[in-house]
């Protein structure tokens, strides 16, 4: 068994490295936040403790004595490598960048992040914007991605947190007006997005209905844009559910004709060989959180 370490008294050794390394007992006070005469009596404590003194001279200029200045080699060296051992552990094990679409990050993922943050506090949480759905992690400077994928990818460790489910919405007081005829809100000024352009070509194949052409057609450069607009009564938008689950709930936009899923899942992935505790911690809340999000509106089937 190992025996106890004979080491002196640390706030004392620290007091008297801060001393021996600014030369002053007063700036060793400012770096420690103490008071000059705080440092004085941990430096005269730490002499008990050794049984030699450390300092000589008259008390405005002291100096450190031959065997002080060996002591003080050895904890400046041990210090040093203390605050590198430490500086390093949150850089490597609780700094966390995730990359993620701009849409989610404000309609889905921050509104949730409080709930992360209050559990773990030590972990520091960077968001970056993304688009598309191809991410080479390294290059982009982040740990993993929220992403919509449909299979998997060499290398990568894939978990998957929501459906894929997409449905038109408006605002609940032009949903009332078509409660009697749900059909008619294909009719409704459509709201396109610059970022998914395709949204209401994939729904329909999905939906398995044929889109007349709209009157109006109205076209904006992201999802949240397309959504404010709809939620004014500007048109109908097409959306995935998970941007517009709160505002459902809330009763700021409504969906008459529910959701269909389709494919592929939103999924956080991963370097498969990169541990990284941080993230393992955050996979589990991100997939808690997916689960309480119960069930999409289901679909009404038109025509």
């Amino acid at each position: 068994m190992p025996g106890r370490r004979a080491l002196p008294p640390l706030n004392a050794l620290r007091a008297f490295e801060a001393f021996g390394r600014l030369g002053r007992m007063t700036k060793a006070a400012d770096e420690l936040f103490v008071t000059h005469g705080a440092v004085s009596r941990q430096i005269r404590q730490l002499e008990l403790w050794l049984a030699f003194p450390l300092t000589e001279g008259p008390k405005t200029q002291l100096t450190l004595t031959r065997e002080a200045k060996r002591l003080l080699g050895a904890a400046s060296a041990a210090f040093d490598m203390i605050e590198e051992a430490a500086a390093r552990a949150p850089t490597e094990g609780r700094d966390l960048r995730l990359a993620c679409y701009n849409t989610f990050a404000m309609r889905w993922l921050i509104p949730r992040l409080p709930d992360f943050v209050e559990r773990h506090p030590d972990i520091r949480l960077q968001l970056r914007e993304m688009s598309g759905d191809a991410l080479d992690l390294e290059a982009a400077g982040v740990d993993a991605a929220m992403m919509l994928r449909s299979g998997s990818v060499a290398g990568m460790n894939e978990t998957p947190f929501l459906g894929n489910f997409y449905g038109p919405v408006v605002s609940p007081a032009r949903a009332a007006t078509l409660k009697a005829d749900p059909a008619r809100l294909l009719l409704e000024p459509r709201l396109h997005t610059r970022t998914w352009p395709q949204a209401w070509a994939n729904w329909a194949k999905g939906a398995k209905v044929a889109l007349p052409a709209p009157d109006v057609e109205r076209s904006f450069d992201h999802f949240s844009h397309a959504l404010e607009a709809a939620a004014a009564g500007l048109g109908v938008a097409m959306t995935p559910w998970v941007f517009v689950a709160d505002d459902l709930e809330a009763g700021k936009l409504a969906a008459p004709l529910g959701f269909i899923k389709l494919p592929g899942r939103l999924t956080l992935s991963r370097p498969t060989a990169r541990p990284n505790p941080a993230l393992d911690r955050f996979t589990e809340w991100l997939v808690e959180q997916g689960s309480r999000m119960g069930a999409p509106p289901k679909p009404i089937k038109l025509g």
